[in-house]
């Protein structure tokens, strides 16, 4: 059976969750800040200033209404620290693709690596919008969408909305999010490392499978009814 020690509130305090959420929103700047503009060596990156202004404008939001509507699901979205070994290898080896899908593109602006039409950035930029707003949408969907796989006391199996589609829709909402953020900040290059996060995620569902099947109720009829993880048709 899974452990249940790590099991949250369901009324985390107010206070010591909103002082977290402050101090990652203070660091999300300078750190995005330190990925994009020290590698391009110039603030005159137009490409980096708007992918902060779509990635964090949602995030505001997003925090704001889950700090007012669902703060257990928002203290889960807090939580790092994965349980199971195999996943800590996925989630630690995943990091190094992370940081190359967002390094690249700095040095490539800065050396001219890429020569990426206008169309193609806004467009890439809109659709790492839409990555964004499917993920926000799992989260008003299911309030057990944590960060880390794990199932808690009482959860239930959720059908509808994006679920009723596939069985994984926030991780089909995170891999549009990553495969479109490199051209969205202009660089071809960073595609590579992005593609390689892909078999990260396919690991990941996959233990996150065999834990709901484990040890939620309901999950294997739902597998039956809704066929699909994370493409519709395909996979």
């Amino acid at each position: 059976m899974t452990d249940r020690s790590n099991e949250i509130s369901p009324n985390p305090k107010p206070k010591s969750l909103g002082m977290a959420i402050a101090i990652r929103f203070i660091l999300l700047f300078p750190v995005l800040g330190l990925m994009f503009f020290l590698p391009a060596w110039t603030l005159n990156y137009w490409q980096a200033w708007l992918y902060i202004f779509i990635v964090a404008v949602p995030a505001i939001f997003i925090a704001r209404y889950l700090y007012k509507n669902d703060r257990a699901l928002l203290e889960r979205r807090m939580r790092m620290k994965e349980r199971l070994q195999g996943q800590k290898l996925i989630v630690t080896t995943s990091w190094i693709f992370f940081l190359a899908t967002f390094l690249i593109p700095g040095f490539d602006f800065r050396f001219h690596w890429s020569e990426m039409p206008l169309a193609v950035v806004i467009i890439s930029e809109a659709l790492v919008l839409v990555g964004y707003l499917i993920v926000a949408f799992v989260f008003k969907a299911n309030t057990y969408a944590s960060r880390i796989i794990e199932v808690e006391k009482d959860q239930k199996v959720i059908t509808s909305g994006p679920y009723a589609i596939v069985r994984h829709p926030m991780y089909f909402g995170v891999l549009i999010f990553y495969i479109f953020s490199p051209l969205a900040l202009g660089s071809y290059w960073a595609v590579i490392p992005a593609l390689c996060i892909v078999p990260f995620i396919i690991a990941r569902i996959k233990g996150e499978e065999k834990e709901l099947l484990e040890n939620l109720g309901g999950y294997m009829d739902y597998t039956l009814k809704t066929r699909y993880r994370l493409l519709p048709g395909i996979w």
